[in-house]
């Protein structure tokens, strides 16, 4: 490019004017150099020469390309997050009824267990009612016999009182010991029966008092079960709690596509020689950036439509995730044993997972698609001053130059004929 500054800048080399060459002045404007030059203001603020024709048409092609590509990215940008709206939308349905019917499950168990624990406390009771009656049977027992281990001991003595010689260890005496010493081990018997119906009676209590509050912690954890069964994305009661879920969240992010390379035009494979920039060129030319601003335009309104849905569906997440949540929290408060990581726990904070990653997807295709917007408007301002441009430069041709010229003498004229 210096070099045919240099060309269009050097002085030629001396030699004989003839008679009908165009006077120094028009030359040197000609030449675009010189102190007439009428290039200072038609191209102040750009560069000091005029731009060749070659730079002429990479700049036109340049613009069309980048539009081109502008749009293609953002077309193939919203068809990526229509893509990503809907299945996001679909996995928060799938991963909300599939939460719902684990809890419905885990309410099942519930209640099952509720009603074996329930079955447990009446026969313990009744148990231990039967206990206490055999505990008083045998107590009743253990009183009378009292009175005929006090006669035997009493005709016992009464014998010891005999004179010799009849004072002998005689069958009545043996049977009398033998009785005695049976009615002392009934009397042991019946009072090792006794402790070990008071120990039963009060495990029997205790593990009756251990199932009374199991039972009723699963009346809880089934009423608050109950309670999260029955939210869903219209519930005005759900918000949200960040830290409901028990497990360590993992956001993800999923990788951009990478975009496409944009099509080559195949006019560019033929460049067009500068001799053939006319005003039907330039004509042309406005012809293709028309379009492509009005293209560009339509992508723009595409794209702020694309914009719109994506938010829409941000806002969409945030329903299933106040359920998600909510229904973790209120779980929370489920009492003693009943506070486990049970199938639902599990399936509702992986519920939690999946709709935080789907909110990352769709926050960061927002911000891809803010940007194409973004370069979308960069490429509209660009062709509409580029069209604006042209038809200023057309306005000169064919107002201007051509309208000039029409008063450009005849042949005979210049002939002197006329």
């Amino acid at each position: 490019m210096e070099q045919m500054d240099v060309l269009l800048t050097k002085e030629p080399a001396p030699q004989t004017v003839p008679a009908c060459e165009l006077p120094q002045k028009l030359y040197d404007v000609a030449r675009n150099t010189g102190a007439h030059t009428s290039s200072g203001l038609a191209t102040a603020g750009f560069r000091s020469a005029k731009y060749l024709a070659d730079e002429w048409f990479q700049n036109c092609y340049a613009r069309y390309h980048q539009a081109f590509a502008d749009r293609d990215q953002s077309e193939q940008q919203r068809h990526e997050s229509q893509q990503l709206a809907a299945e996001t939308e679909a996995l928060a349905r799938r991963s909300q009824e599939d939460s719902t019917r684990k809890v419905g499950a885990r309410l099942q168990d519930t209640h099952c267990w509720k009603s074996e624990l329930q079955q447990e406390v009446r026969e313990l009771a009744a148990e231990t009612d039967l206990l206490l009656a055999q505990k008083q049977r045998l107590q009743r027992a253990l009183d009378a016999t009292a009175v005929p281990f006090s006669v035997a001991t009493d005709n016992l003595q009464c014998r010891e009182r005999r004179q010799h010689p009849d004072l002998v260890r005689d069958f009545v005496e043996m049977e009398l010991l033998k009785e005695a010493e049976l009615i002392r081990n009934i009397q042991e018997l019946l009072k090792r029966t006794i402790t070990q119906a008071v120990n039963q009676i009060r495990l029997n209590r205790e593990h009756k008092e251990t199932c009374e509050r199991d039972w009723s912690d699963k009346v809880e954890a089934y009423n608050i079960d109950q309670m999260c069964a029955l939210y869903h994305n219209q519930s005005t009661e759900v918000q949200f709690h960040p830290h409901s879920a028990k497990f360590e969240e993992r956001w993800a992010t999923s990788a951009p596509a990478p975009p496409r390379e944009p099509r080559r035009d195949p006019r560019l494979q033929t460049p067009t020689p500068p001799w053939a920039l006319t005003k039907q060129e330039q004509e042309r030319r406005c012809q293709e950036v028309e379009p492509s601003c009005v293209q560009t335009l339509r992508e723009i309104t595409d794209q702020e439509h694309n914009i719109a849905m994506l938010k829409q569906a941000i806002k969409d997440k945030e329903a299933p995730l106040k359920v998600a949540q909510t229904r973790l929290y209120q779980r929370s408060h489920r009492p003693n044993v009943e506070l486990c990581r049970d199938a639902a726990q599990f399936r509702l904070v992986n519920e939690v997972e999946e709709l935080n990653t789907s909110l990352a997807a769709l926050k960061e295709k927002l911000l891809e698609a803010e940007q194409s917007l973004r370069n979308l408007e960069d490429t509209r301002m660009h062709l509409e001053k580029d069209l604006a441009v042209k038809t200023n430069s057309l306005f000169i041709d064919r107002q201007k130059c051509m309208a000039h010229r029409a008063r450009y003498p005849t042949i005979l004229q210049l002939a002197g004929y006329q």
